[in-house]
This record gives structure tokens, C-alpha cells and sequence, in this order.
């Protein structure tokens, strides 16, 4: 039997409103909750931390825009942001566990990490550096020649350090700390000779601190390629998350973004070079 004209109408006006495909994952998850879980942590300035009103952060600028983004793809025109503090200990549990959707701070893409969660194009490249006492003897890792220096364990920057102390052949200890503050204060109280961390971490610490007494070396121990960490075998969602960061790097704003939080800083060529080779095409 034969269907009316006007049945087939409706039945195709139908198929041309409903999305191409289902949500699924975590675009499902956003959805259903009308809200997007940011993790980020409290004490990483300027790349994330605890501000006047909310987080902020270069990271959770980006991030939000990652949330607009998400927002159009699950049809939520004001798509509210519930951020979520992590600690450097257990913001890669919150990922996989679903207790954020995204963790937008100071996290290194590695291929070991990878093996938890998926990660996004990249936002940000830095490396390991040491901060000290001013008037320090200490300059490079072979200055770490019996001397103490504080980490936070777990990190990357902790098997970087770890790594460069054998490489140079330094006898030096590490001493482990629960967090950025734990370590500066260590440096400060001569429990420590030095504090490493990732350089940019360090310089908006000692920025904001504006203590006199410390001082940031001139030095790089590692590579540290920054992404914002997703769970794994969720394409759909990585895409949403690419798609805004890869405009937010083809667009002008993006010098604008860096000299807001890098203190008017310009992007250096390296900082540049990624994001060309990150604003993936439409």
C-alpha cells in the first residue's frame, strides 16, 4: 500500500531536523547534565588557578572555549561550566573516572599517559627549569653538585630532573613536595636549594608572590608539550575540543590570549610554530 505525499513529507522534514548522528560519551553526558565538568588545578598561575570569582587561567580561557563549543554540538545555546579543583595527584583519575569531562591546567601529552587518557591537540610547550635563592650559585643541573632540590612526585618534571642529574653524573638529592607552595616555601626556608617545575609555572609563582628573595635560572631540562586530557575512545568529543582550539589558533586572538596571561609577553617561535602546526583545517 502506497504511503500519502503528505506522510512522506513529514517523515523527510523529520530526517532533515534530527542530527546527523547520536550523541554519545561524554557530548551525551553534557547534555543530559546541561553542564560541562572543567577540572583544573588551584595553584598553577597563570595557566590555571583559583581566581577573585572562579578559575582562570590561560588554559581555562581556551577551555571555554572548548565549552561554546560543545554547547552548539548538543544544541545548548548557554551551556553552564561547573569547574572541578584537581591536585597534580589525581586529576588524570578524574578524567577516566568521569568526574571531569575535560582537565584544563599544566598536563604533558606523554605516550605512557596516554595509556589513561586521550589528549588534545596541543596548547603550550615548556620546559622543566629550577627556581632558587638569588645570589645562587646554582645555574645549570651540574650546580645541583650536593645540593637538595624539591619536586612534586609524579610528575613529569620529576622523571626530567631525575633524568638530567644522571645524565650530568650530579649527586644531588631530591627532596619531594606536595605542591607548588611546598616547594618555593622550601627553597625559602633552606630545606632546598632549588625548586623545579615547568618554567612558565615558576615564573607566574614568583610573579604573583613578588618575593624579592627568589629568583628563576636561566635553564631548560626538558620538553614539555601541554594538552588538555579527555577520556579515551571518545572521538566525538576530541573533535568538538580540536575544533575550538584549532580556531581559536587561526585567529588573531590567540596573541592576545598569550600577552593577557604572559604578562605582554609576544609568543616566542616555538609558542608560534605550534600553533600552526596545531590549528588543524576545517
Amino acid at each position: 500500500m502506497r504511503r500519502p505525499l503528505t506522510t512522506l513529507l513529514a517523515a523527510g522534514l523529520l530526517a532533515l531536523s534530527s542530527p546527523a548522528w547520536a550523541l554519545e560519551g561524554t557530548l551525551k553526558a553534557i547534555k543530559d547534565r546541561k553542564a560541562i565538568l572543567i577540572g583544573y588545578l588551584k595553584d598553577a598561575f597563570p595557566m590555571s588557578f583559583e581566581g577573585q570569582n572562579s578559575a582562570d587561567g590561560y588554559s581555562l580561557e581556551l577551555c571555554r572555549r572548548i565549552a561554546d563549543e560543545a554547547g552548539k554540538a548538543v544544541g545548548i545555546d548557554k551551556l553552564e561550566i561547573k569547574y572541578v579543583p584537581l591536585t597534580v595527584a589525581n586529576r588524570l583519575d578524574a578524567v577516566s573516572s568521569g568526574k571531569v569531562d575535560i582537565e584544563c591546567s599544566t598536563t604533558t601529552a606523554t605516550l605512557t599517559r596516554m595509556q589513561k587518557v586521550d589528549f588534545t591537540n596541543l596548547v603550550f610547550v615548556d620546559g622543566g627549569g629550577l627556581a632558587v635563592k638569588k645570589g645562587s650559585a646554582i645555574k645549570n643541573i651540574a650546580g645541583l653538585v650536593g645540593e637538595s632540590v624539591a619536586v612534586i612526585p609524579g610528575t613529569t618534571t620529576e622523571k626530567s630532573l631525575k633524568s638530567a642529574i644522571a645524565q650530568a653524573y650530579v649527586n644531588a638529592k631530591v627532596v619531594e613536595v606536595a605542591d607548588h607552595a611546598a616547594g618555593l616555601a622550601a627553597v625559602q626556608a633552606g630545606k632546598a636549594s632549588a625548586y623545579a617545575s615547568d618554567r612558565i609555572i615558576l615564573a607566574g609563582l614568583l610573579s604573583k608572590a613578588q618575593d624579592p628573595t627568589l629568583d628563576l635560572v636561566t635553564l631548560q631540562f626538558s620538553f614539555e608539550p601541554y594538552g588538555f586530557a579527555l577520556r579515551r575512545n571518545d572521538s566525538d568529543f576530541r573533535l568538538v575540543a580540536n575544533r575550538a582550539l584549532s580556531r581559536a589558533f587561526r585567529s588573531p586572538d590567540i596573541a592576545n590570549i598569550v600577552e593577557r596571561w604572559f604578562g605582554g609577553v609576544k609568543p616566542g617561535d616555538a609558542l608560534l610554530l605550534m600553533y600552526i602546526l596545531n590549528a588543524t583545517p576545517e
